[in-house]
């Protein structure tokens, strides 16, 4: 059940566009800014006082991370909680900013909100988008326009995880009309650069025979390869991963969500087989592989069951 915030005894019906109490908000948010800035004052917090904005990023990126998995668990409780985070994070730093004389926060407040009336002209002007994709459209013209950018890739981050910067690179092209007319089309070019990549990996041919037993003992790790064909393995490999993001793209898919739901689903599977034999007072090292996957097939029938 999902933990809400709310109070369960009080009937509420959120209506779509309410914005906040500006009355409670408004001090409230006052207050954060007031504390943070305590925090950087020379009374305040020997170590928030020594961050930068550089020193401050690994954080960022953690406290984010750490929102998605809330909103993952459903929990209202610990979305709110992340969220404060992730704010805290934007106050901090722009108190960091404001502190070297380079911007404050009024000025990060208006340029977003000066921003997001730009990007909609549908909504604050006179234009007209009637689906999600006239939206997309009018949001990239607009943002050409004021980051005078000379290419279609310009302005995406250069650390966005690879898989999810797979989808938006393959993105871009595609509202340039650069992608496969059909999306059916992607599983030849998937075909494809499998079989590239199995000759890389492969040169002389696949192995004339495959252990088809479970019982069969795990084969080593070959040692590594030289330089230039693990190159040209990890080409291939990425090949391989950019054509699957590409398909997750053309079904609508967040490959990075997707990924990240299939790492969750591996390792709790995994957990019910430590669990399993806990139980009878063994580890995954006293457990063959037979074991092991009776026990993991069971957790996921009681997985399919319970839904």
């Amino acid at each position: 059940m999902t933990n809400s915030i709310l109070n369960s005894s009080e009937p509420h019906q959120p209506v779509p566009g309410t914005p906040p109490n500006h009355q409670q908000l408004g001090p409230a948010f006052r207050e954060l800014c007031d504390v943070v800035a305590k925090l950087r004052s020379p009374t305040g917090c020997p170590w928030d006082r020594e961050q930068t904005l550089a020193s401050i990023k690994p954080f960022t990126l953690e406290e984010t991370y750490e929102l998605l998995e809330a909103i993952d668990s459903n929990d209202d409780v610990a979305i709110a909680e992340e969220l404060g985070d992730v704010l805290l994070q934007v106050v901090l730093d722009s108190q960091i900013a404001a502190d070297e004389g380079r911007f404050e926060l009024t000025q990060v407040v208006q340029g977003l909100t000066r921003k997001m009336i730009a990007r909609h002209p549908h909504v604050f002007g006179d234009q007209v988008a009637e689906t999600a994709s006239d939206v997309s459209q009018h949001w990239e013209r607009v943002k050409q326009q004021e980051k005078q950018r000379t290419s279609i890739f310009d302005g995406l981050p250069a650390d966005l995880p690879a898989l999810a910067k797979a989808a938006r690179v393959s993105g871009k092209a595609a509202r340039v009309g650069y992608d496969f007319p059909s999306r059916e089309m992607l599983f030849d070019k998937l075909r494809e650069e499998l079989e590239e990549l199995a000759v890389e990996l492969h040169p002389d041919g696949p192995p004339s025979a495959v252990p088809a037993s479970v019982n069969a003992p795990v084969q080593p790790d070959p040692p590594p390869f030289d330089d230039e064909r693990q190159q040209r393995i990890e080409s291939e490999l990425g090949d391989v991963l950019f054509v699957i993001a590409n398909i997750a793209r053309r079904w609508h898919i967040n490959p990075e969500e997707a990924l990240r739901a299939s790492n969750r689903k591996f390792e709790r599977r995994v957990r019910y087989i430590e669990q399993c034999l806990q139980e009878q007072q063994r580890t995954l090292r006293d457990a063959t592989l037979t074991e092991m996957e009776a026990f993991y097939q069971e957790g996921k029938r009681r997985e399919r069951d319970a839904k």
